[in-house]
């Protein structure tokens, strides 16, 4: 478990990833205004409230309680040159016991894709949800046809695993999504010599 005390950032190349803070605000909900249209194909239906002070409030909160308890580490995409922040990624749905997993959810800025910061994102937060955290399996989904995610997945070393039918509502509508999986030490897909 994560001490309520201790301050989780990791390093990236180019990028701070650290939780969200209340003085995001303006940053974050500018960025997601701009983006609208580029994530709403691939996200939930935004509630009402979802660019609001309350929300985002609600939100810095959540993160905070969930880094405390350790069932969650959800971060900021900080770039080190500007400040700027460029998306969100997120460990969630954190599993002990024999399961030791987690399900990776992650979005980036219109303005900041398909530039490699999600692919540098996923593989630090892999990293060290294996070694800090010591975690043995990383989930994530993702539409089909939703080939930039897919790709920064299977770059980063995710493995296709299968189908979940109707899986999330997205954009309004159940949607089948792709799945993958990264393992801690990982042998599927290699040839076993005897």
């Amino acid at each position: 478990m994560l001490s309520r005390k201790r301050k989780v950032r990791i390093e990236t190349e180019r990028m701070t990833l650290r939780p969200p803070a209340h003085t995001d605000f303006r940053a974050w909900a500018a960025l997601r205004l701009e983006s609208r249209d580029f994530l709403a194909p691939w996200e939930p239906a935004w509630a009402e409230d979802h660019l609001s002070r309350k929300a985002f409030t609600n939100r810095v909160y959540w993160a905070q309680r969930a880094i405390s308890n350790g069932t969650a580490l959800p971060l900021f995409l900080v770039r080190r040159a500007d400040e700027a922040i460029l998306g969100a990624i997120t460990l969630d749905n954190i599993r002990r016991g024999p399961a030791q997993a987690g399900t990776l959810g992650y979005w980036v800025g219109r303005p900041h894709a398909r530039q490699g910061y999600m692919r540098e994102a996923i593989e630090a937060v892999v990293h060290h949800a294996f070694t800090a955290l010591d975690l043995s399996r990383i989930e994530a989904a993702c539409l089909p046809e939703n080939i930039a995610s897919r790709g920064a997945l299977e770059r980063s070393g995710f493995k296709y695993e299968g189908v979940a039918q109707s899986y999330l509502q997205i954009d309004g509508r159940w949607r089948n999504h792709v799945l993958y999986a990264n393992l801690r030490g990982d042998r599927r897909g290699r040839t076993l010599t005897g």
